[in-house]
């Protein structure tokens, strides 16, 4: 008699990270035509890979659970796109005063990368500034419009400030023409930076090109950028009247721009954005923005309609 055969064993497969719309349909309880619905206004997470949608389940889940009576994300708040000396501090002394109670985090990425961090769920709020004060509103509402889900997003200013360039004390030049034309040393912003597009739109109001300035480092965030000129690492950069005042460069005006924030209209109602509004209209925070120069904040808090 012949011995039985080994039962034939099926490996198991790990279990997928995606859901297909149809299993994520029925994950959330819903039709695949509201399924579909949310995901192309943005206001599910998904991704569409090779014509198909695909769901990911701990962003589905994390989806769900903020839904439900304001979310379970309320004890933090995170902060990205452009770099401000004011927000920065405010920030700081916000988190000073909430201990571990919650979560308040800033980490300047830049306009545009801050804008997707926002629409891949990865930030609260995000900092916007985008060209010269008088066109703003439109130019803000232009770059929300280009993410899926912005028709939940709101924009809320925090003011105006003054942008140009950082110059290292004792250059001897203070003419952007000079600066561009001149072998001097540029540090650069990172693509996407609100300060390095107000460069570029200043230079081509002159006739000239970011390429026509002599470049020898790229750098992220304003901070970064003025301590290369501290060193002498660097002769001149873009930046804000605030924070060449903070680092005790000289300074070359260009304009305005306005400074907003973006943010998901449920964020709005949150117990600590609003806390953190108040902290940027505190009577600290006003006499920093009188010293540091540059700054107009009687629009503070006003809320903006992007659509």
């Amino acid at each position: 008699m012949s011995a039985p055969e080994p039962p034939v064993l099926t490996p198991l497969v790990p279990e997928s990270p995606c859901l297909t719309a149809r299993q994520a349909a029925a994950y959330l309880h819903l039709n695949e035509k509201k399924l579909y619905e949310l995901a192309n206004s943005g206001e599910v997470p998904a991704a569409r890979v090779g014509g198909k949608w695909l769901f990911p389940r701990r962003l589905l889940d994390e989806w769900l659970l903020e839904q439900a009576h304001g979310g379970v994300f309320t004890d933090r708040l995170l902060i990205a796109g452009g770099d401000d000396a004011l927000l920065a501090a405010a920030v700081r002394q916000l988190a000073a005063e909430l201990g571990a109670e919650a979560f308040v985090a800033y980490s300047p990425t830049a306009t545009l990368p801050g804008l997707e961090q926002l629409a891949r769920r990865r930030a609260d709020l995000s900092v916007v500034h985008w060209g010269d004060v008088g066109h703003s509103t439109s130019l803000h509402a232009t770059l929300l419009r280009a993410h899926p889900g912005h028709a939940r997003w709101t924009l809320v200013r925090i003011g105006q400030r003054e942008q140009g360039v950082l110059l290292r004390p004792g250059l001897g030049m203070d003419q952007l023409d000079t600066l561009a034309a001149f072998d001097v040393r540029w540090a650069m912003r990172e693509p996407g930076s609100g300060a390095a597009h107000f460069l570029a739109s200043s230079l081509k109001a002159r006739g000239l090109r970011a390429d026509d300035c002599s470049v020898v480092a790229t750098v992220h965030g304003e901070r970064e950028a003025a301590a290369l000129l501290v060193r002498d690492a660097a002769d001149c950069t873009p930046g804000t009247r605030a924070t060449a005042s903070e680092f005790g460069l000289d300074f070359l005006p260009l304009g305005w721009e306005a400074l907003d924030l973006a943010l998901p209209k449920e964020i709005y109602f949150r117990h600590l954005f609003q806390r953190l509004l108040v902290r940027l209209g505190s009577a600290e925070i006003r006499e920093l923005a009188q010293q540091l120069g540059g700054y107009d904040l009687t629009t503070l808090g006003r809320v903006l309609d992007p659509s």
